[in-house]
């Protein structure tokens, strides 16, 4: 279960230090390669290979004539990259990605339960601006009794 946000940067060439305490259970203990890919919202996606695999079967698996469905397909399988974090546990962020996610330096690394999200800070911090100011943010469907 990845959980909790962390603020990083990039170094220039372009890694990003995966911070400690999520480092193991990510690449189990350095064992599991990572899938970095993009996100419709704007961000990139962090998955362990084997929390990656799944997904990307049901990716394939939409119509081939379908619009919708490659478009899909051309984010999500087209930006994936498999990645491993170097000895001293940075991972390397495309150009390609960090021209998709608009990334600069500064980044949020925030854990979504089995993968993470990776955000240029501005962008994150323009999202949670839009959520406080944006009066009563409704709820997904089949959560109006939900509480914290």
């Amino acid at each position: 279960m990845f959980q909790g946000a962390t603020q990083l940067n990039l170094d220039a060439k372009g890694r990003m230090a995966i911070p400690t305490r999520a480092r193991d259970p990510l690449t189990l203990g350095g064992t599991v390669k990572l899938v970095l890919t993009a996100h419709p919202e704007g961000c990139l996606l962090l998955y362990p290979f084997p929390n990656w695999e799944p997904i990307r079967q049901k990716v394939m698996a939409f119509p081939s004539l379908d619009r919708q469905a490659n478009l899909w397909k051309r984010l999500l399988v087209g930006f994936a990259e498999e990645v491993e974090p170097d000895a001293a546990g940075r991972l390397l962020i495309s150009p390609e990605l960090r021209d998709f996610a608009h990334i600069t330096r500064a980044v949020m690394f925030v854990g979504q339960g089995s993968h993470f999200e990776i955000w240029d800070l501005e962008s994150w911090n323009q999202q949670l601006e839009a959520l406080r100011t944006g009066g009563n943010p409704s709820l997904p469907p089949g959560m109006e009794n939900f509480s914290l």
